[in-house]
């Protein structure tokens, strides 16, 4: 399927809970709470789960471990029966397009100590998990991978009463699917795991496990410590707040488009997250945010975004990592802001979905855009408007929907090619769009 995007109104009106289309559930939160709703001893709620292809896959391959769930009209209902819940499944577990399902499931399945194939897409298969697979088998995890340190994984069955050794594990890249991984299968250990980063990553995977019971400790900013519990793991109670990486497409949309005036409420602000704000406020973008009180933990609140006139900047360091999932929308907001804008220390961007830097400048270039390519990062020249012109998805989500927003304000229409890989993470992103001014069509 294509999408076809023309330029056209302002991109107005209020997006909460009553919307007849509203952002979608976290999607990181989702993961994370379907799977440790299913480590837990009772019956879990999630509201405001999102429902997409990326979350279809851990749910499919919980059933197929044994874990009964049932989803309706966006809460999820999982019937938690502990740590020993999991049972051997007779096929491979297929984790999709899902690089977080692969690794948390790979984390999960540590600690209960029974085997597992897990695999995926052709893409999925591309992405490191050399991550992953080195810090468990220095766990004890009888865990290996293919000759390239990818997918597909393979666990062997462990005696349940080996538990994981202990000790402080050093991870090479910031990453909060790793810190997740090794924090799960710490729960199988028969002490103190210690996980220090060199950077801070996203921490819902920690704020979870505390409010289901687990001893969860920050040592430092780059250092933390679980200690498996005695007890069972408590189960969920909990509406997920909308999900920051999805609202960031319709932020920019509104910055960049003239006499835009935009609201959202229920957005999830956790810090690890809101990197892009706080650059896209350094930029002079008009964004007033409006904390409201913490859901289980994590900091919700309201946004109010008008157009702007935007000015260029450097994004690096610490910055990168709390932003690394919004780089293509990124870089919509620098192109059509006045000078130079330059990314560096971003080298991650080349093990997503697709290398976000070479496929990212490719399709901005196709619309007209000045670009120049580094190995950790990118610089975009901005000022110009966007022409139109065909792209293609390159199989990226994130880059399909950031092409979207830069069809909003091009001079003529903007085409984007098997842009379907949207509803990985985004359904109804174009209906949603419509309903605040755009004009997105679908064609066959």
């Amino acid at each position: 399927m294509n999408l076809i995007v023309r330029s056209g109104k302002p991109i107005k009106g209020t997006l909460n809970a009553d919307s007849l289309y509203a952002i979608p559930g976290d999607k990181s939160l989702s993961h994370r709470a379907a799977l440790f709703a299913a480590l837990a001893t009772g019956e879990s709620r999630i509201g405001n789960f999102l429902d997409s292809g990326v979350t279809h896959a851990l749910l499919q391959a919980l059933r197929q471990l044994g874990v009964t769930w049932e989803l309706k009209e966006k809460v999820l209902f999982v019937q938690g029966k502990g740590m020993d819940a999991f049972r051997p499944s007779e096929q491979v577990i297929n984790c999709g397009n899902s690089a977080t399902t692969m690794r948390l499931l790979a984390g999960a399945l540590s600690a209960s100590g029974i085997p597992a194939i897990l695999d995926g897409s052709a893409g999925l298969r591309k992405r490191p998990m050399d991550r992953i697979v080195k810090p468990l088998q220095a766990m004890g995890v009888p865990i290996s991978a293919s000759e390239k340190l990818c997918a597909p994984l393979f666990l062997l069955a462990r005696d349940k009463n080996q538990k994981l050794q202990t000790g402080t594990y050093v991870l090479e890249q910031a990453s909060a699917q790793v810190k997740t991984c090794l924090l799960l299968a710490g729960l199988g250990a028969d002490g103190e795991v210690v996980i220090h980063e060199p950077a801070a990553s996203r921490d819902h995977s920690e704020r979870m496990l505390r409010s289901m019971g687990v001893d969860v400790r920050q040592i430092d900013p780059l250092t933390i410590a679980l200690t498996p519990p005695s007890g069972q793991l408590k189960p969920l109670q909990m509406d997920l707040p909308g999900d920051f990486s999805a609202a960031a497409f319709l932020i920019v949309a509104a910055l960049i488009t003239p006499g835009s005036d935009l609201r959202i409420c229920d957005v999830g602000l956790n810090p690890g997250r809101t990197g892009l704000l706080d650059v896209l406020l350094r930029m002079g973008a008009q964004i007033e945010i409006h904390q409201k009180a913490d859901q289980v933990g994590e900091p919700i609140g309201d946004l109010h975004v008008r157009y702007s006139y935007l000015h260029g900047s450097n994004v690096s360091g610490d910055l990168v990592v709390r932003m690394i999932d919004e780089f293509p929308v990124f870089a919509i907001a620098a192109a059509h802001s006045a000078g130079l804008s330059r990314v560096c220390g971003a080298q991650e961007l080349r093990y997503k979905e697709s290398d976000r830097i070479s496929t990212l400048l490719q399709q901005l270039s196709l619309l007209g855009v000045q670009t120049q390519e580094s190995s950790d990062g990118f610089s975009i020249f901005g000022g110009k408007d966007f022409q139109g012109g065909n792209i293609h998805s390159q199989g990226d989500h994130r880059l399909a929907m950031s092409m979207a927003v830069a069809g909003l304000t091009s001079r003529s229409p903007i085409q984007i090619q098997q842009a379907e890989i949207i509803n990985e993470s985004f359904p109804n992103f174009s209906y949603l769009f419509n309903s605040l001014g755009a004009d997105m069509e679908w064609q066959a």
